[in-house]
């Protein structure tokens, strides 16, 4: 059976990722199975809740990578994974999972994908999605005050204390790892037709 292709999209916080990897779901309608590096949070039920709390999660090391890549292999293996479903409001994983089945196509979708060597070696195509920061921190403040109910007073010392730092340190380099570089998003068409149309190249090519 054919090796399914793996999208890495990347971009800091309030980019517009989850755009780009909707407008290729869309376009490649029931082939695409999506993981969130955000599912894969290190497990912190063991400390206590203030402990928690100071979590850098925009960190390389607030990820368990090691799960991450696992899971992806199983899905290369044409096996079904149960992805982690983290739990924002206690700082930890939750006890429940998603089932997630193997498609030809797998995106991996977060901030630091490609700052990590293993799991780039993995992707077929190294998307990043470049957008303003001034552009990046309106989107996060509107995300975080209504999805996950922040106060704006801790969005705002959040993006200042841990995200821009880490997305300066960590995020921004990653670019250099692109293969394709998506200015503003989603709303890029050309780009994302580029991409769906590359996509589309490797899957109709002889195994």
């Amino acid at each position: 059976m054919k090796r399914p292709v793996i999208i890495g999209v990347a971009g800091g916080s309030g980019s517009g990722k989850t755009t780009v990897v909707r407008n290729v779901c869309d376009r490649l309608e029931g082939c695409v199975a999506v993981i969130e590096q955000d599912a894969y949070y290190k497990d912190q039920s063991h400390l206590p809740m203030e402990e928690r709390k100071k979590t850098n999660y925009d960190h390389p090391l607030a990820f368990d990578n090691d799960l991450l890549i696992s899971h992806l292999q199983q899905l290369l293996q044409r096996k079904p994974i149960e992805k982690p479903v983290y739990d924002y409001t206690q700082h930890t994983r939750s006890r429940e999972t998603v089932t997630v089945q193997p498609k030809d196509v797998i995106i991996l979708e977060g901030i630091l994908i490609l700052e990590d060597e293993k799991l780039r070696s993995l992707m077929d195509i190294k998307v990043f999605v470049d957008t303003d920061a001034d552009i990046r921190i309106l989107r996060r403040i509107e995300r975080d005050v209504k999805s996950r109910g922040r106060s704006l007073d801790s969005v705002i010392r959040q993006y200042l204390e841990t995200v821009r730092p880490m997305h300066q340190q960590f995020v921004e380099p990653s670019k250099r790892y692109a293969d394709l570089i998506i200015p503003e998003g989603g709303y890029n068409q050309v780009a994302v037709d580029l991409l769906v149309n590359q996509i589309r190249t490797i899957l109709s090519a002889t195994p």
